[in-house]
């Protein structure tokens, strides 16, 4: 990925750093280093996150999901499509057939997963 070469070649020289310091700080050698600088290898997940440690960076910033290098802030809502043949054998699952309020429970669990699936316009203009 050209844009992680790039990121991990921009964050080494913002500190002024060779690559020679660089692999020690991050554990590898040079010659890797520069591999991953020049997209010719990948880094490890291990050597992604010793990188954003070291510049106190998000990963979303390394792999240049957002320009900012704190990163993107999630809200932990997972999507949940309206059609998912998942969510429904999940909702058929959760109530019991023969209780009286069977069919009332299903349809507010569905109507209430589905309210998650519409987005939200203040949402929309989420910070990047």
């Amino acid at each position: 990925m050209k844009i992680v070469a790039e990121r991990l070649r921009q964050l080494r020289e913002s500190m002024k750093l060779s690559q020679v310091k660089m692999g020690e700080i991050v554990g590898v050698k040079q010659a890797s280093l520069n591999r991953y600088e020049l997209d010719i290898a990948s880094p490890s997940l291990e050597t992604l996150t010793r990188y954003a440690e070291f510049f106190d960076v998000s990963l979303d910033f390394i792999f240049g999901r957002t320009d900012s290098p704190q990163g993107k802030l999630y809200k932990n809502i997972p999507k949940i499509a309206l059609d998912n043949e998942e969510k429904k054998r999940f909702i058929e699952m959760c109530f019991d057939p023969k209780s009286p309020m069977y069919e009332r429970l299903k349809a507010a669990l569905t109507e209430m997963l589905s309210e998650q699936d519409q987005p939200k316009m203040m949402e929309e203009s989420g910070d990047e």
